[in-house]
């Protein structure tokens, strides 16, 4: 009984170093957050002209109750004037993944927060 009250301490570290790394893990790579955008053209920035991520946009981006979040990403190619992006945005990785949306499919505090009627 001794030797285990004497490896107690042992055990609890080793399971909060264990929930840390879980924890760091999920936020780290699993958990992202979805924002929607509108492209503006005008935040945009030619990056590179040889790497295949030629543009960079800074955009105001919405969460779907209206939370408001400043993101950047990098493209390819100038993306649509006008059009409405949802982004996979993780917490130390940023905007991991877009794809345009169509009006219609927006959340109702985004359209709210841009003034979409």
């Amino acid at each position: 009984m001794e030797d285990f009250k004497e490896k107690l301490p042992i055990i609890i570290a080793v399971i909060i170093v264990i929930a840390l790394a879980v924890g760091a893990y999920y936020f780290l790579v699993v958990h992202k957050e979805v924002y929607y955008a509108q492209i503006d053209n005008t935040k945009i920035e030619e990056i590179s002209a040889t790497d295949d991520m030629k543009y960079e946009y800074t955009l105001t981006a919405y969460s779907k109750k209206g939370k408001e979040k400043e993101v950047q990403f990098k493209t390819s190619r100038e993306l649509r004037e006008g059009a409405y992006l949802e982004l996979d945005v993780m917490q130390m990785r940023g905007v991991v993944n877009w794809r345009e949306v169509q009006t219609e499919d927006l959340p109702d505090g985004v359209k709210t927060a841009m003034n979409i009627k």
